[in-house]
């Protein structure tokens, strides 16, 4: 687990219950209520102490009703990730480093594998080179609190899978622009 991660106790949605799963059967939300329930969703959770009975009483529906169609979201796939956006500067992270890989292309799987296991890596994926300007194809980023601190995580990570030879580039964050999850309804209209 990441440093960042250790911090915050990041979890997924709750599972519905037995109980829950029944009461959808007869009781499932309205095409109204959900789409009042994506809005809401985009928005982020209520930062009160129970998030899903604040919602369930603005749409007008119950916390299992709730919780019932979040997991049918996320079993139909239209929810791929249920996470929170986290706000790591002021959290005291603010050395924050994209690790920038160019490895070829039948071993990025492979290195991609060995640097996800690594706590210190919060963030790693793959995207298509952009020639010829921008060579790099797999990407990882590293939060820390101090530049130094990270610098050595990502030279014991090098010395760790013998990476001495691949061209990387490492590029630290300089300003935290605006993070939010996925928008899928247009502003102040949930209902369509």
């Amino acid at each position: 687990m990441s440093q960042l991660a250790n911090v915050l106790n990041i979890t997924k949605a709750p599972q519905p219950s037995c109980q829950a799963q029944r009461l959808t059967a007869s009781k499932s939300l309205s095409a109204r209520q959900q789409q009042e329930l994506r809005a809401i969703l985009e928005q982020g959770l209520p930062q009160v102490a129970q998030p899903y009975l604040a919602i369930a009483e603005q749409i007008n529906a119950s916390p299992d009703q709730v919780l019932a169609q979040i997991a049918l979201w996320q079993e139909q796939g239209l929810i791929k990730r249920f996470g929170l956006v986290v706000k790591h500067r002021q959290l005291g992270f603010k050395a924050n480093a994209m690790v920038v890989w160019d490895i070829a292309d039948e071993q990025v799987d492979a290195v991609a594998k060995l640097l996800s296991s690594c706590p210190e890596v919060s963030l790693c994926y793959r995207r298509p080179r952009r020639l010829p300007d921008w060579r790099y194809n797999l990407f990882c980023m590293i939060h820390g609190t101090d530049r130094a601190i990270v610098e050595a995580q990502i030279a014991a990570i090098v010395d760790k899978f013998a990476l001495q030879a691949v061209n990387k580039d490492i590029l630290f964050s300089v300003k935290a622009y605006k993070q939010q999850g996925a928008r899928y309804t247009k502003k102040g209209n949930c209902h369509g």
